[in-house]
């Protein structure tokens, strides 16, 4: 609902990772896009790093708390009885505020084009980040939004609008950048994401728009016509072909120049280990699925890991004794699945932000060397094996097995910081014969495979994708218990609009009770309605 400019790149990157810079020493008029943009894009990415990486994989039963070193830790996530204005509410302060940024960008000066090329990559950015508000709440301040003083209280649009409009927004973007003139700013090292390289965002354009086509997998009627139609419009477009990071320089200088990630979960800038990162451990349920349920847990839905240890486990978390560790959500000591003192918990691998080594000093410089990750070509490539299953005459070239197997292999590069990860090709071959793992079995047990993979690819780096997928299969898949602590059936198919809203903007947003979080009903995201 305003301009909150997050730092400004004026003499080196680490300037714009000032997140204690006041933006109101700068005089708005002298914030041209090329200063705007960085600090946009990383400051926005800090919440994806944080608050979205803990909420997905709570919510994934993927993370748990060390319920022998803390005591109850996330009872509210666990028993889903604080799901309320508060839940997470700094996943919506987190983005909607740092969204005005890059509609700034969008309403500079430019009637001769040259600021298009940045006009083009905040509209990319924007709707990146937009998708998650609407996802997880539904309908949200879009038309009227980020107008500063000219309107401090925005109507809340349409869910089914603002997808609409950010569809729209990936094919303006790519105009944008086809049809820059020849004096048009170039973006170099202001773009922390692709350095400049335009064709880069003409395919993440449509690579976002993809998404958000996909989304919209089991819509019917007219919406289904229009998601049709614009899926054909990206039948032989290019996509990513490169992981995609964000990469503002972080450094090792101070806390807040640090990635947030690592701040958060591994280590501070002094060596000291974060109290997360004694909290966090691995829960059973990806536990049982990384070690090829060495446990011998009975539960049908574990039988596919059978003596199939996954290579990519030392990738999410460390081993104790050759395996992953788990807690069961919600279980305590003297429990069944919860440590005991003599059951040493794992916690998080610094493969998290891409370092190969437990030292602090490594973590940080080559976590802060990675950046912050925003989509994998494994990512893309498991929607793609999907669009082969549930769309192929639009997708005719898509050969769904392929796409699978390769995201399978390009998912442990990703999770390897990088480097080849050469047991995966084994991997692949292992689980082929494995419905709901591999690529064999019905399309149903196919989709089924795509999901968890994609949820053990995402655990590292953005699991409330996952955790939006998981509810747009019908919370399916993966299969994600609730706690044993649960009071609610199943997990919350929204978020409830966070009290900043209900404070700030009263009038205008929609009352959402704690029980209509937890049904499918009008107020449900609108591409999972049925």
């Amino acid at each position: 609902m305003f301009l909150a400019v997050a730092g400004i790149a004026l003499n080196s990157c680490n300037d714009y990772l000032d997140v204690n810079q006041n933006p109101n020493n700068v005089a708005q008029e002298n914030l041209s896009p090329d200063l705007v943009f960085p600090g946009a894009v990383s400051q926005t990415y800090r919440t994806q790093g944080t608050t979205m990486l803990e909420f997905g994989n709570i919510m994934m039963n993927s993370w748990a708390g060390n319920s022998y070193a803390f005591g109850g830790p996330f009872s509210d996530e666990y028993t889903l009885a604080g799901v309320n204005s508060s839940f997470y509410s700094g996943i919506w302060d987190g983005i909607f505020p740092n969204l005005a940024n890059f509609a700034y960008i969008e309403k500079y000066p430019n009637a001769d084009g040259r600021q298009n090329y940045y006009v083009a990559a905040a509209k990319v950015m924007k709707a990146y980040y937009m998708q998650y508000l609407v996802d997880l709440y539904g309908d949200v301040p879009y038309s009227e939004a980020f107008m500063g003083q000219n309107n401090l209280t925005p109507k809340y649009d349409d869910d089914v609008a603002v997808y609409k409009s950010l569809i729209n927004d990936m094919d303006v973007a790519k105009n944008l950048i086809s049809t820059a003139p020849g004096n048009v700013r170039t973006m170099g090292a202001t773009d922390i994401v692709f350095q400049g390289t335009m064709s880069n965002w003409t395919a993440f354009a449509n690579t976002i728009k993809f998404r958000l086509l996909m989304r919209m997998s089991n819509v019917t009627g007219d919406l289904a016509t229009y998601r049709d139609q614009q899926l054909a419009t990206l039948a032989t477009a290019p996509m990513i072909t490169a992981d995609v990071f964000e990469k503002p320089g972080y450094a090792g200088t101070s806390d807040a120049a640090l990635h947030p990630t690592t701040l958060t979960y591994l280590t501070n800038s002094a060596g000291n280990t974060p109290q997360r990162n004694l909290l966090i451990t691995a829960s059973e349920n990806l536990a049982v699925a990384l070690n090829g349920n060495n446990s011998g847990l009975p539960d049908a839905y574990y039988q596919k890991y059978n003596g199939l240890p996954d290579p990519r486990r030392v990738r999410l978390f460390l081993t104790v004794g050759g395996v992953v560790r788990g807690v069961r959500q919600g279980a305590t000591p003297g429990q069944p699945g919860a440590p005991n003192n003599s059951n040493v918990v794992s916690s998080l691998s610094p493969y998290i932000v891409g370092a190969n080594s437990t030292a602090a000093g490594t973590i940080i410089n080559q976590g802060n060397a990675r950046g912050g990750l925003l989509m994998s070509v494994a990512e893309l490539n498991l929607l793609k094996a999907e669009a082969a299953l549930k769309f192929p005459t639009i997708f005719p070239t898509f050969d769904g097995q392929t796409l699978f197997n390769n995201a399978v292999v390009q998912s442990g590069t990703t999770m390897n910081g990088g480097a080849v990860l050469s047991t995966m090709a084994a991997y692949v071959t292992a689980i082929s014969t494995r419905p709901g793992l591999g690529w064999v079995g019905s399309n149903e047990q196919k989709y089924e495979a795509i999901l968890t993979q994609k949820w053990i690819l995402l655990t590292q780096y953005n699991p409330t994708e996952m955790y939006i997928e998981y509810n747009r299969s019908g919370q399916k898949y993966p299969v994600s218990p609730l706690a044993t602590t649960a009071t609610r059936p199943n997990k919350p198919w929204r978020l409830i609009y966070p009290t900043s809203e209900y404070v700030g903007n009263s009038a205008n947003v929609p009352n959402i009770s704690s029980s209509e979080a937890f049904t499918k009903n009008s107020k449900t995201p609108f591409w999972n309605q049925n």
